[in-house]
Order: structure tokens, then sequence, then C-alpha cells
């Protein structure tokens, strides 16, 4: 039995992956792709960003939504029923894409792929960590720093990106266009420091990197589990209680600009590290879709509202613990 190779797209929060998948999907010519994408908060807003490519590849029978959880500590209950329901599908995938959400540790679930039971059916082509090279340069995480095993307990953020890149095949340091060519080039060298031996790391602008690059690696990640030693591995059961997450639903926006006005102060007063979701603007047929990483914020609009949904505004707010909901909340849907 042929197994079907699987990529595990990991990055923290905003990094573009999610970009990555739709250009993969967008340029799969002809070939089949499916996707697992996971999201930390309760609702989802990556599977639908997937569906609005347009794209045929983007069919909603390819593209399985896990919601509310990790699946880095969720892998018997979500991920292995998940699989079945693509390797049942008629015909099954050529590749597996899976989305991991930004908060996840991706070892866990690179450990799964070595169960008898996922094995015998799939193996890690690949292991793909999107780095945001603007947050880099704003020090929303650390790119030069390394672990201190001696006070493994650093800040929440550097602790999940220094996993994500220890488990790398590839690291893509995206959003390249937004720096100048001499911070971008002391990031390169600082991120290329903390990959294993081998790993390569390459440029990108919005998750365009080519399917021939991403894909094909080859790199059976689950037998190879010994050379991708993370931190969590040393302080044993990991959770998210370092996080938090919880869903806005503003008014229909009359002034999109003084709303970004808004919520760019509430980013910037609370510790929030992103936001992610549609704003209905009363007289426009499309939905905008609104995003914040950091204090950087930005807002499109990707397709029409569907004569069965509901036009409603609607945010999934993300960040350290402690976050102050009644405060957030009074002041994006006042």
């Amino acid at each position: 039995m042929r197994r079907v190779p699987a990529t595990i797209v990991t990055g923290f929060l905003g990094a573009g992956k999610t970009s990555l998948i739709r250009h993969l999907l967008t340029h799969a010519e002809g070939r089949r792709l499916a996707v697992i994408v996971n999201e930390f908060g309760e609702l989802g807003i990556d599977r639908d960003l997937i569906l609005s490519c347009g794209e045929t590849g983007c069919g909603e029978e390819d593209i399985v939504e896990l919601k509310n959880g990790c699946l880095c500590c969720t892998v018997a209950e979500e991920f292995l029923p998940a699989l079945e329901r693509l390797f049942a599908s008629a015909p099954p995938p050529e590749h597996i894409l899976v989305e991991t959400s930004g908060l996840a540790l991706p070892k866990p679930l690179l450990q799964a792929f070595a169960w008898p039971e996922i094995k015998t059916r799939t193996t890690v082509d690949g292991v793909l960590a999107v780095v945001d090279a603007a947050a880099l340069l704003g020090q929303r995480i650390d790119g030069d720093g390394a672990r201190n095993q001696s006070s493994p307990h650093l800040n929440p953020v550097e602790e999940v990106f220094a996993d994500q890149l220890a488990v790398a095949d590839l690291a893509i340091l995206n959003k390249a266009d937004l720096l100048p060519p001499a911070a971008l080039s002391r990031l390169q060298k600082g991120l290329e420091a903390r990959l294993r031996s081998g790993v390569k790391l390459l440029r990108a602008e919005r998750g365009a990197v080519p399917p021939e690059v991403a894909l094909g690696l080859s790199a059976a990640a689950e037998n190879d589990l010994l050379s991708r030693p993370t931190g969590h591995e040393l302080e044993g059961d990991h959770d998210h209680d370092d996080f938090e997450s919880f869903v806005v639903f503003p008014p229909a926006i009359g002034d999109e600009r003084r709303f970004l006005s808004r919520l760019g102060a509430v980013v910037e007063s609370h510790a929030v590290l992103r936001v992610k979701g549609f704003l209905d603007e009363p007289g426009r047929q499309r939905r905008r879709v609104v995003e914040a990483v950091g204090k950087r914020l930005s807002s499109y609009f990707d397709r029409p509202w569907e004569r069965h949904e509901e036009r409603r505004s609607r945010l999934v707010v993300i960040g350290l613990k402690g976050l102050d909901r009644d405060a957030i909340t009074a002041l994006l849907e006042g």
C-alpha cells in the first residue's frame, strides 16, 4: 500500500501558515491535496480563508477543521479521526497538509505519525516552520536567542517558537518584503544558527513558496525523532495556560478606518498577540478580512457574502493569559 505523504506546517501566530497553504493549493496543478487545519480558538477562521481561495483544489470535502483545541494535546481524540476521514474519501488525497495552531508544539504531532495505525498509511514528507520576519525584527519573538537549559521557562512566546524551529525540515522566513535588506540578513543569520544541521532556510513573501520546494522533501520525519529534541520534552506535560482566546462580535462597520484605529488601540494597550476575523460593512457585497499580528494591522475583501450565511462581524482575539476580556469586548463591540 502506498503511504500518503503529509507535510506539517507550523509557525507562530500570524506567521503566514494559511497564506502558504493557500499558495500550495492554488498551484497544485491537478494534484489532489487535502488539508487538516487546527484552530486554537472556538471560532474557526483559517478553514474559511482557505476555502475562499476559489480554486478547485479548495473543495470543502478536502479541508478538515479541528477547532477549540490544539493537535499537540488532542492527537488521539481529534487527529486520528480526521486522517481516517481523508483516507476514506474517493479518491484519497495524494498529499496531506496539516496546519497546526500557532501555539502548537509540533513534536507530539510528529510522534503520532510513528504510531503503527498511522505509520502504515502515511509518512511525514517534511515539517515546514514559517517564521514572521517582521515579528522577529519587532522582537515579539526572539530570532537570536537560544534556550537556557538551566532556566527553561523563558517567555511563553519564545518557548513555542523555539520548539517549532527545533523540528523543522525547512524554515521559511516569510514577509521578507517588509524588512530592509540589512535587517533581513541579520535575522536570517541568527535563525540559521538555531536550525538543525542540514535544514535550509529560504525567504518568502506572502507565503509564496513553490510546491516543488515545499513538497517532496521525503524526510520521513517520524523515523528521525531523536535528532529533533525540544525544550518541552525536558519539562514534561504541556498545556496552554500561558495563552487564551475569545470571540467578539462587533456591530456592522460603517467606518472601517475608525474601527481599525480602535482595534489598533486595543492591541497597543492589552497583551494581544493575534486578531483575525471578518467584518460586515453595510452596502458592501464582499466581506472584509481583518488581521492583526502584534501591532501590524491589515484588511482586505476576500469573497462575496453567501446567501445562506449570516452577515455578522466576528473576530477571534488571542493573547497572553489574563486578558481583560470585558474591556476588550466593550471597545470592539461598542
